[in-house]
């Protein structure tokens, strides 16, 4: 599989349309879970500007539990309905925070990070996890960003077999 370097335009529906063929083509014959999330953590992190952080939360023993990721360390444990990775879980929606200083029960894993995008990945009516996205500018994430996003996790959910610890 050959990357194709993108522009960065920020909030680019074309780049998210060839971040998304990019994606489609890592996950093409790979089912393993980890493996698919590990790379698409990668891709994002290469592909995205002003970001300095992206990864996955997998839903385990009641709980989001940090899987594969880029960036610095991160919190391991996030309860449902906590902070915005555990609302997004429990809502089963994606949620933009344009300023994380605003959102009630913000978890500051980076106090670098300012705004965030958290997309919940549902299979089969099963929560599986969210994807994560931390910037360090206050409203960098829109609606092309959710829509794409979004679109990106239902291309790689398409390849993956969910494998949970429940």
């Amino acid at each position: 599989m050959h990357i194709i370097e993108t522009n960065h335009n920020l909030a680019n529906p074309e780049l998210y349309a060839l971040l998304n063929k990019q994606a489609a083509s890592l996950v093409e014959g790979e089912t393993d879970m980890i493996a698919n999330f590990a790379n698409i953590a990668a891709l994002l992190w290469m592909s995205l500007e002003r970001i300095n952080w992206v990864g996955f939360y997998l839903w385990k023993h009641d709980q989001l539990v940090l899987g594969p990721f880029q960036g610095k360390p991160a919190c391991v444990r996030i309860p449902l309905g906590k902070g915005v990775c555990g609302t997004a879980a429990e809502r089963r929606e994606t949620i933009i925070v344009h300023d994380v200083d605003q959102f009630p029960g913000h978890i500051a894993c980076d106090s670098a990070s300012r705004s965030e995008i958290v997309v919940p990945i549902v299979s089969n009516g099963t929560l599986v996890g969210v994807l994560d996205v931390d910037s360090p500018v206050l409203s960098r994430f829109d609606e092309t960003d959710k829509q794409g996003l979004e679109q990106l996790i239902e291309t790689v959910m398409e390849a993956t077999t969910v494998e949970l610890a429940v």
